[in-house]
């Protein structure tokens, strides 16, 4: 299990000190939303942040582009420090090729799919992608309770690249926690984003050693 906080939970008056703690807490990677306000109802940060916090942190900074015409976006959050990125299905004309064009540029690839978007559109990208991502809620804000219906997405996506033979990770963002994980891992998710869970818990290192807890009594 790979444990991504989301940053969109973090306090931004403080969001170096919030990063520093998730990484000595034990987080594998840094999640960061990115909104525009057109693909999503809300505007969050761009790459200024990202630039500014990757001088502060060793962990693999996962960016997901819930924003139109991601391809604009490429060059400059890698520049700005993406170690991986994921752009929704829902945004491109051409997935296959914008998967193409961000290994042709170095990072780690990543498609998602909103929660209205089947499955099943996934499958021929398999071979060019490093991960899918299943929106467990509707993206733009946190702190909502995740959709059940979601994780029989996750299911069959890891049921397809099981079948396939392809090394492909199978994140889930949105609602996720201590009451919940277990069911989530149980649909075949291995990257974890948690937003409230970790950044809003009083001890956000607890919180992700609980969250290693419930993994190893799967």
């Amino acid at each position: 299990m790979i444990i991504a906080p989301s940053l969109l939970a973090a306090d931004f008056g403080r969001l170096q000190t919030a990063v520093e703690t998730i990484e000595k807490g034990g987080a594998d990677w840094l999640h960061l939303d990115i909104a525009d306000g057109h693909f999503v109802p809300n505007i969050t940060f761009g790459p200024c942040v990202v630039s500014s916090l990757r001088p502060h942190s060793k962990l693999f900074f996962d960016v997901h582009l819930m924003i139109e015409d991601p391809e604009k976006f490429f060059e400059p959050f890698i520049k700005a420090g993406a170690d991986g990125i994921t752009f929704h299905y829902e945004t491109v004309s051409d997935p296959k090729g914008a998967l193409r064009t961000l290994r042709e540029m170095g990072v780690r690839t990543g498609v998602a799919l909103s929660p209205d978007t089947p499955a099943d559109v996934l499958y021929p990208l398999l071979p060019y992608t490093d991960m899918v991502m299943e929106m467990t809620v509707y993206p733009g804000f946190g702190g909502q309770k995740l959709i059940p219906a979601t994780l029989q997405k996750t299911a069959l996506l890891r049921e397809r690249i099981k079948a396939e033979g392809f090394a492909v990770d199978v994140q889930a963002d949105g609602g996720i926690g201590p009451g919940n994980l277990k069911t989530v891992l149980d649909a075949g998710v291995n990257v974890i984003v948690a937003g409230s869970s970790v950044f809003g818990a009083p001890d956000p290192a607890a919180a992700i050693r609980g969250m290693r807890e419930i993994e190893s009594e799967q």
